[in-house]
């Protein structure tokens, strides 16, 4: 059996880390939908610059796009809209069988509002009215500004996928700003069951950063390596389930709304020494989302093992790998801070250059 359906079968959603038009025109999309159980897909500044850059389905629109004065901004979201808007309407029998749980294509907020908490609630309305599809998620960083941002999103009833998480403290302050948006939806009358929201935490970068100090400090510490991750990860999910299946969120279930989802992002495996499906298999468990570049995608279809709920299991063990860090002085909550900058940096230098291609 298709190893990514058996992924579906065990609760968990596979979203495709990639939107381009040529995986729209050459049907390769539809059939990662139809043959593969893809349930969703992600986009950012990086991708679309990738797919603008080197593809040809572009080519003519962007020539007469530059004929006409509007900004490079502009021209990227003429670009890149109907490019969602499509993918929207290939997952829109996902979003309607699965209830609103599935289905969902990711379009992120420009990197520069990311400490602009208004700018970002401006923009996230104005994309949303763009795409004019129920099956959108905004997608907007964990900073700051950002969760002021999230709160407002979903109080005016506007489905988020929050990016570029890297801690447990990161994952604490998105579900709270969740659940106080939720709040606000319902206080003022609003449907909390037609809101959305997932919360995305990198994994790949965790490790890189981590492995590197730990091979600093040498000595047993190097058998801390490649771990930091997926138990973050697995920690994560235990407080998943504490919030959205305890008693503090049984008012607004009862009322319709949903839990926030984990999904696993930055899964691709940097360290070639690891395997190329660690940050896929060992968190494997209901109600999450694990969004895949294409070459993780095509591992897991080619040599995955599912083995059950993974996620659930070795809870102990990645708490003890946690402590072990901490008695090492490697802060993960202080790391998850830098890498977040380091990650809004790269998003910045990626969207700087995809408006370069538009201007």
């Amino acid at each position: 059996m298709n190893p990514l359906l058996q992924v579906r079968d065990q609760g968990q959603q596979v979203w495709l880390d990639n939107l381009s038009r040529t995986l729209l025109n050459d049907g390769h999309l539809a059939r990662f939908i139809a043959e593969d159980g893809v349930d969703g897909v992600t986009t950012n500044p990086a991708i679309f610059h990738k797919a603008i850059a080197g593809g040809r389905y572009y080519e003519d629109d962007l020539a007469a796009l530059k004929q006409q004065p509007l900004s490079a901004e502009a021209r990227y979201e003429q670009l890149v809209v109907p490019d969602v808007q499509r993918a929207c309407d290939l997952l829109r029998p996902t979003f309607e069988r699965s209830g609103g749980n599935a289905g969902y294509v990711s379009l992120e907020v420009s990197p520069a509002l990311a400490h602009d908490a208004a700018g970002t609630v401006a923009a996230g309305l104005r994309l949303k009215q763009a795409v004019g599809r129920d099956n959108l998620l905004i997608k907007v960083p964990a900073t700051t500004e950002g969760l002021k941002a999230i709160e407002e999103l979903i109080a005016n009833g506007v489905s988020v996928n929050v990016t570029l998480m890297f801690s447990l403290a990161h994952v604490d302050g998105v579900a709270d700003a969740y659940v106080r948006g939720l709040e606000r939806l319902r206080a003022s009358g609003g449907k909390v069951g037609s809101v959305m929201s997932v919360a995305s935490l990198f994994l790949s970068r965790v490790d890189t950063l981590i492995d590197k100090q730990l091979e600093e400090l040498g000595g047993d510490a190097l058998a801390l390596r490649g771990r930091s991750a997926v138990a973050m990860a697995k920690l994560a999910y235990q407080r998943y389930l504490e919030r959205f299946h305890g008693p503090a969120f049984a008012a607004l279930r009862s009322a319709g709304a949903r839990p926030q989802f984990m999904l696993w992002a930055s899964t691709g495996t940097k360290n070639p020494a690891y395997n190329d499906l660690l940050y896929v298999e060992p968190l494997v468990g209901k109600e999450t989302v694990n969004t895949l570049p294409d070459a993780t995608l095509a591992a897991l279809r080619d040599h995955g093992k599912i083995v059950g709920d993974a996620l659930t299991q070795d809870v102990a063990a990645v708490r003890e790998q946690v402590a072990a860090l901490a008695a090492l002085g490697i802060d993960l909550n202080a790391t998850g801070e830098r890498l977040q900058r380091e990650g809004l940096a790269q998003f910045e230098d990626a969207f700087a250059q995809l408006l370069q291609l538009t201007a």
